[in-house]
């Protein structure tokens, strides 16, 4: 059974962090999922699939996936660098876009 490990991204709605500085694993689906006949909603026998553990670290996640004989891989966090702009900018005359109102 192969695990994915990674640290969500922050929430686009909102302007904090919360809830991005843990990392979490999820099991990696095993088989395709089928399609009910008779409602038509898509399911798999597959249960570790609906499991979402979350850890304060990294080390933490590697170790209980070691623990449990689990393969897994670590996708890196990806932490944005904020764009620096100056209010000043808006009013330069050699402005790649036209200023209108």
């Amino acid at each position: 059974m192969n695990a994915l490990i990674f640290r969500p991204a922050k929430n686009a709605m909102q302007s904090g962090k919360g809830k991005s500085n843990h990392w979490v694993l999820v099991h990696e689906p095993e088989g395709k999922r089928q399609i009910d006949p008779l409602m038509g909603y898509s399911s798999s026998s597959n249960t570790s699939s609906q499991i979402r553990l979350t850890f304060d670290s990294l080390a933490e996640a590697e170790e209980y996936a070691k623990r449990r004989g689990l393969k897994y891989r670590v996708e890196e966090a990806h932490d944005p660098v904020p764009k620096k702009t100056l209010y000043t900018d808006n009013f330069k005359n050699d402005r790649k876009t036209p200023w209108t109102h």
